[in-house]
């Protein structure tokens, strides 16, 4: 079965009558462009709050859309749609159509005429554009659009790219929750420099003294084991050395991911599997060389089995 839902395609920002929802598979698609909106019709139709009683549902009930602060309005305003038609479903006469698109005109005009408006609607729409390059779940972009809220509340976006502003707390955001991303992952996605997001985080960590935890090891092995292919021996191994290394405070100031990459390295010479370290560096995004300079470290702290000619 399928039926009309009032949702607005965000990419050719189609006419709500033609948005369609398949209530077999939960898909909301446009019927103009084809591309989903969503997969969860459940997302848009139901609230996200719960009752359990007449009275508590007569209170919590309102209309629209959960609030978000993705959204640079917060999804709280109002929106002309561009049916030109009444409550009825009837076609508006010429003169009060007239009236309706001079209304749209000047609530469009409305929306947009605060320039914090217009930078948070820019900067959410690259927030959205990133969400699925990096596969980033919701609660890392509502955190992500906390963090730069309160960076333009700040007054700290301005003279500095919008687009830097966004990797830098996409990557803020990424490190509170536990996701591991790496600064050369964001900026290859986001195409900036590397540089600069580098600048833009320690801008938001200094002045919004936001307490950034350490990127888990534990996460950044089973990230590299994913992405080299390593079998579930390598994996479990890695993990038990990790696990000891971390006792004895060996890894403290490295960077988690080289190290991740270097116990994925020496745990594949245990297993007897034959892993190149051109493949466990292009998996973790380090170089050659940093990894056989971890090996020597560990090599004189730790009974390591590697030994090099």
């Amino acid at each position: 079965m399928i039926t009309t839902n009032s949702v607005t395609c965000f990419v050719c920002r189609n006419d709500y009558t033609d948005i369609i929802t398949d209530s077999e598979s939960g898909e909301v698609v446009c019927s103009n462009c084809g591309i989903v909106i969503t997969d969860k019709s459940e997302n848009i139709s139901n609230p996200e709050w719960r009752a359990f009683t007449a009275e508590e549902q007569n209170k919590r009930a309102r209309t629209g859309a959960p609030t978000s602060l993705a959204i640079h309005d917060k999804g709280l305003a109002t929106l002309i749609s561009k049916t030109g038609r009444d409550a009825s479903g009837q076609k508006l006469d010429t003169a009060m159509y007239s009236t309706y698109k001079r209304l749209r005109t000047w609530d469009n005009r409305i929306i947009h005429d605060s320039p914090l408006n217009r930078n948070l609607l820019q900067a959410f729409s690259q927030l959205y554009a990133l969400k699925d390059k990096l596969r980033l779940s919701d609660t890392i972009i509502e955190q992500t659009a906390y963090i730069y809220r309160k960076a333009e509340e700040r007054g700290l976006v301005r003279g500095r790219t919008i687009s830097g502003m966004v990797a830098a707390a996409i990557y803020i955001a990424c490190r509170e929750i536990g996701a591991p991303r790496t600064l050369k992952e964001i900026a290859a996605i986001s195409n900036t420099k590397r540089k600069n997001i580098a600048l833009c985080c320690r801008l938001l960590i200094g002045e919004l003294d936001l307490i950034v935890p350490m990127a888990d090891p534990m996460k950044c092995i089973v990230k590299i084991a994913n992405k080299a292919e390593l079998s579930e021996k390598i994996t479990r191994l890695a993990m038990n050395m990790m696990t000891e290394i971390i006792k004895s405070k060996i890894s403290a100031g490295k960077n988690p991911m080289s190290f991740a990459a270097t116990v994925l390295y020496i745990s594949s010479f245990k297993a007897g599997e034959k892993i190149t370290q051109l493949d466990i560096a292009n998996a973790a995004g380090v170089t050659e060389v940093t990894i056989r300079n971890r090996v020597k470290e560990l090599n004189k702290m730790v009974d390591s089995t590697i030994h090099w000619n």
